[in-house]
């Protein structure tokens, strides 16, 4: 179990892995491109090495890449969805390129659509994302090749980088807030290389409650039957401003907010969890604070089982 946060790529994105040192970080996420989804740097060879190189120079074990926020795989605006498409898919090839491990996506709204065609939507569109790779890997490794990019990175095996469907946090008619919609989403997409990354603000928020170790436990008990702890692969570790089920995206830093320091501890301690790596995705203030608090929590859980 690592810990890491969300650090910016200003100013260069081979500039984050210093960043992520600079704030105790073990591993850390970035967006590869602006948040809203503008333009993106390209991804050489030279960038892509300079990249690994740094990671190496400042000890990061990890790193991860979270795609813009526009991202509406269920929108019935056919220009939306498909540059939502566009966006995972480039996010995936950058990944790639650059060695990430994952790379996490919401999923969108529903808006006025009912929530069974709105998730058969986002299964259909999520399978497009994947789709033209088999037939273009070759092509797309070959035009890499040509521009001087390495390819060992895994851009010639259908995307190394893995993509990850995060939970969300319920508001409005925001798509993929429970579980058994995850669920639904791995059953349908199990073709293919796709995981789950749970952020804790947006499961409390969502209803799952996770203030003690007996609440922790019942909540991932229920997450194991529903849908498998063999899909999870990272969490966002964040305290949430909103109360339990108040269906609304509010982080807080940890211990700061309706989860609590507790809540954290229990989750730490759940043995279930330990394979897993925790991104906060605080504000900038207090978040180096908000990585010490978890290391300490960490060691002192470690220290009781000695």
């Amino acid at each position: 179990m690592l810990f890491g946060a969300h650090v910016s790529i200003a100013g260069g994105i081979d500039k984050a892995p210093e960043r992520a040192a600079e704030i105790g970080c073990e591993v850390f996420q970035i967006f590869s491109r602006p948040p809203q989804g503008g333009n993106a740097v390209d991804i050489d060879g030279i960038l892509a090495d300079k990249f690994q190189a740094n990671l190496k120079k400042h000890n990061q074990k990890e790193f991860y890449i979270h795609t813009p926020y526009i991202i509406n795989l269920a929108s019935q605006d056919g220009r939306i969805r498909g540059n939502s498409i566009r966006l995972i898919r480039e996010d995936l090839k950058r990944g790639s390129l650059l060695g990430a491990k994952y790379t996490m996506t919401h999923l969108g709204s529903a808006k006025e659509l009912d929530k069974e065609t709105a998730n058969k939507m986002v299964v259909e569109n999520l399978k497009k994302v994947f789709d033209p790779v088999r037939s273009r890997a070759r092509a797309f490794s070959a035009s890499l090749k040509d521009r001087g990019a390495a390819t060992s990175n895994g851009v010639d095996k259908n995307y190394e980088t893995k993509l990850l469907m995060e939970i969300s946090a319920g508001a409005g008619n925001i798509i993929g807030s429970a579980f058994e919609d995850l669920a639904y989403f791995i059953d349908e997409l199990k073709n293919y290389n796709i995981g789950i990354c749970l952020d804790t603000a947006h499961m409390f928020a969502s209803g799952y409650d996770l203030r003690d170790e007996e609440l922790v436990k019942a909540t991932f008990d229920k997450f194991e039957k529903t849908v498998g702890l063999k899909y999870l692969k990272l969490f966002h570790l964040n305290d949430s401003k909103v109360g339990l089920g108040e269906r609304k995206d509010r982080h807080e830093h940890i211990g700061d907010g309706k989860i609590g320091l507790e809540g954290f501890r229990a989750i730490i301690s759940e043995k279930r969890l330990w394979p897993f790596n925790m991104i906060c995705e605080t504000e900038s203030d207090k978040v180096a604070e908000d990585i010490k608090i978890l290391k300490k929590i960490r060691d002192a859980v470690a220290s009781s089982l000695f």
